[in-house]
């Protein structure tokens, strides 16, 4: 019970924060601080830093930061991290092209689905839940395969494997099976 409550608040969080409202309005919403609710919600800057990404993941996260300035948004959606990933050569690129997608294609489709806010971004833009749950997988799968670093394919993987969100459905539409790769090495 307590999952699909955390579940259901993590919901309400993302869709606020992809409607531009402020940290301020959703902790009063939750009846905590914004402070609190920031705290719970915002970047993982400190646990995922450059140091804990391979230098394709570091780049890849690049395209990320440009895909939510250049639409306006006030947060890091799990579109903005598969677009990212796309975006050019790495781990993730070769797996979909492993399992028989088109990267070109998934980026294309997940293109299509980014969409303008109203908001400046900020230097330090929030993390929606869906995000962090895709980033805290993928550092589950590196680290199950030994690895010191989290590399593109495994945030593929931990993006299919959230179930949710933009990303989630663009992959799903494209047919890549998480269940069915990641008995692969995680750069394929």
């Amino acid at each position: 019970m307590q999952a699909l409550a955390d579940d259901l608040v993590e919901d309400y969080v993302e869709h606020c924060r992809m409607h531009g409202n402020s940290w301020t309005d959703i902790g009063a919403a939750l009846g905590v601080s914004r402070q609190a609710v920031q705290q719970r919600f915002h970047a993982p800057h400190k646990r995922y830093g450059p140091d804990t990404m391979t230098d394709d993941l570091r780049q890849a996260m690049v395209h990320v930061k440009q895909a939510a300035v250049h639409h306006r948004n006030n947060y890091i959606g799990t579109e903005h991290l598969l677009w990212g990933l796309t975006a050019e050569d790495n781990g993730a690129t070769r797996l979909l092209q492993a399992t028989g997608l088109s990267p070109e294609a998934v980026h294309r489709s997940v293109g299509t689905r980014l969409s303008m806010g109203a908001s400046q971004a900020a230097e330090r833009i929030a993390w929606t839940p869906y995000s962090r749950k895709a980033i805290a997988l993928a550092e589950a799968r590196s680290e199950q395969s030994g690895s010191a670093r989290i590399d593109c394919a495994d945030l593929l993987i931990g993006l299919a494997r959230v179930g949710r969100g933009v990303a989630a459905d663009v992959l799903a539409e494209a047919g890549f099976d998480a269940d069915a790769v990641d008995s692969s090495p995680a750069d394929a």
